[in-house]
């Protein structure tokens, strides 16, 4: 069974709402156990919240969410793939943000595919499975 590391974007889409699409497949694989975050997804979501209005009704729906999403820390495998992924990164003259390579690295460590919107971004970084939730989805 695939496990599925999501990337903040694919959370951000999800909480909007926006995708009737991505709104089933996310909760087919919540249900089948399927998904994870990692912490620094975790925190980026916190971060956003914390940016909204005390009336943003998706204030609460992150607290919701975040109980039901499994948190994947950030550990030794994950620190040693980050280490060679950003020096493979530098070399080659397309270092991407701190906290993607960081989410990607652990993507990596665990053989977990990565759920993003932004495949460009991750594309060309070897042996990283992509996958994207949003296009196959249909605006609600």
């Amino acid at each position: 069974m695939n496990t599925y590391l999501l990337d903040t974007n694919t959370v951000s889409y999800f909480l909007r709402g926006m995708y009737a699409g991505l709104s089933a497949r996310m909760q087919t694989a919540m249900n089948a156990r399927q998904v994870v975050i990692s912490s620094f997804t975790r925190a980026e979501i916190r971060f956003g919240q914390q940016r909204m209005t005390s009336a943003d009704k998706r204030r609460a729906l992150i607290d919701l969410l975040l109980l039901e999403l499994p948190v994947q820390p950030w550990g030794e495998p994950a620190a040693d793939c980050y280490g060679l992924l950003k020096q493979q990164l530098l070399s080659i003259g397309r270092p991407i943000g701190e906290l993607d390579t960081l989410i990607a690295a652990q993507a990596l460590s665990q053989g977990q595919i990565l759920v993003t919107h932004n495949l460009r971004h991750f594309e060309g970084i070897a042996g990283l499975q992509l996958e994207d939730w949003v296009p196959l989805s249909s605006n609600t």
